[in-house]
């Protein structure tokens, strides 16, 4: 079976719930366009738009701490920078957040739907030219479906594909053998990538994308069962082009 992209994601506000896309443009040294553009930080925490820096992820709402926001159903529209938020089904806020105001709105919104849990008064920040990535660096990341199937197999229940929050899983691979890509390239039709390293994962994998339940420990079963906490890779962009649903993957020789 040649190795495929079975589903391409997004999350343009971190923390937040993933967008499916039928395809994407990539560019060289970008990750996916929108792609954590958007965070929800404490208000305590100090960011200049003017010269973004990286912070570590306890410096905004995540889903590690703040299993909450799972709860919600977030729809970024680009065209015209609207955020869509419902909960339940039903509307809660609606803003333009690449203007000031939209981005006060929200940041209102968060204050009360998470009392207690916030330090201060949240704020949605944006800048220019930055992703609000874990690891500081703007990659892709992918994720091997057949890794996690091996991981179920281990819990003995269903895992989500969405708790890893990757931008490309793949699938018709033999499982972890996204490992052995480790500094080497891969591609896709046109696309370059460099594997840089594994993911490490943290107890945000622990909370359900569709319950908001924290309801597995996914780092203590890795641990368990195969010796490490990782599950899926980080690549650079090295030639860009478009990626498409059901694309063969080209894989190191």
């Amino acid at each position: 079976m040649t190795a495929s992209v079975a589903d391409i994601y997004r999350y343009p506000v971190k923390g937040l719930n993933a967008e499916s896309l039928e395809s994407v443009a990539l560019e060289a040294g970008q990750g996916l366009p929108h792609d954590r553009r958007f965070a929800i930080a404490h208000g305590s925490t100090q960011f200049d738009p003017k010269a973004p820096k990286f912070l570590p992820k306890t410096n905004f709402l995540m889903l590690m701490r703040d299993e909450k926001l799972a709860q919600l159903h977030a729809a970024f529209e680009a065209d015209s920078g609207v955020l869509t938020i419902e909960r339940d089904g039903k509307q809660v806020v609606r803003a333009k957040i690449t203007e000031s105001m939209g981005r006060t709105l929200v940041g209102q919104f968060f204050a009360s739907f998470m009392t207690g849990a916030v330090r201060g008064t949240p704020k949605l920040l944006e800048a220019e030219d930055h992703m609000f990535s874990d690891n500081g660096v703007k990659s892709v990341s992918l994720i091997n479906l057949a890794s996690v199937r091996d991981l179920e197999r281990v819990v003995r229940a269903p895992v989500a594909p969405l708790r890893f929050r990757g931008n490309i899983y793949l699938e018709g691979l033999p499982a972890w053998s996204e490992f052995d890509w480790v500094g080497r390239e891969i591609g896709f039709g046109e696309v370059h990538l460099k594997v840089d390293e594994p993911i490490e994962r943290c107890a945000a994998t622990n909370v359900d994308p569709e319950t908001a339940a924290r309801d597995l420990n996914i780092p203590l079963a890795l641990q368990r069962g195969f010796g490490h906490v990782t599950m899926g890779i980080y690549a650079t962009v090295t030639v860009g082009g478009l990626i498409k649903k059901g694309d063969s993957l080209i894989q190191p020789d």
